[in-house]
């Protein structure tokens, strides 16, 4: 399957959304590339591109929270460990993502 084309409408969209977050694409070329094919091959089977590292639980409510980009849903915790959960979207800010925690909300006073 080519997922060039979808890849590059996500792309565009997803920045066009995450960027008035405070949020950017992340530094590391091959992980977002990888997981840009994922959610382009979750999108293939599920008709939606949800994030690739979080389980689908056959809750609409609750699965609908995971569909990229899921920043809006999880934004406190997000804000706090500057990094969406799969690392696909980081804080402006950040130069090398590879320094940041991945924590639970719970790690981070949110739960």
């Amino acid at each position: 399957m080519n997922t060039e084309p979808r890849k590059k409408a996500l792309r565009y969209f997803f920045e066009k959304v995450v960027e008035p977050l405070g949020f950017k694409f992340t530094p590391d070329a091959e992980l977002k590339e990888f997981l840009l094919d994922q959610e382009v091959t979750l999108e293939a089977k599920h008709g939606i591109p949800f994030c690739p590292c979080q389980p689908l639980r056959h809750d609409r409510a609750r699965d609908m929270r995971m569909v990229c980009p899921c920043i809006p849903f999880h934004r406190a915790h997000f804000d706090a460990i500057k990094r969406c959960w799969c690392g696909l979207f980081v804080h402006k800010d950040v130069l090398d993502p590879n320094t940041l925690p991945q924590l639970e909300p719970k790690d981070v006073g949110l739960e």
